[in-house]
């Protein structure tokens, strides 16, 4: 009887901490997973830029 109590017990905390555990992970797909890909495509987007500027600005020295 105590040996089922005990194992009662522990499941019953162990499911709240598995569930958090869970928790987690779908945040961190849903949540953090796109904002650091959209963080890193604004950064890529930025660096395009950066460098087309610089090649347009080296053709228009060329010119002139």
């Amino acid at each position: 009887m105590l040996d089922a109590l005990y194992l009662l017990a522990v499941t019953m905390l162990f499911v709240p901490w598995v569930y958090g555990l869970y928790a987690l992970v779908r945040d961190g797909k849903n949540r953090f997973l796109p904002l650091a890909r959209r963080y890193l495509r604004g950064r890529r987007r930025l660096s395009e830029r950066e460098e087309a500027d610089r090649e347009r600005e080296e053709q228009e020295r060329q010119l002139y």
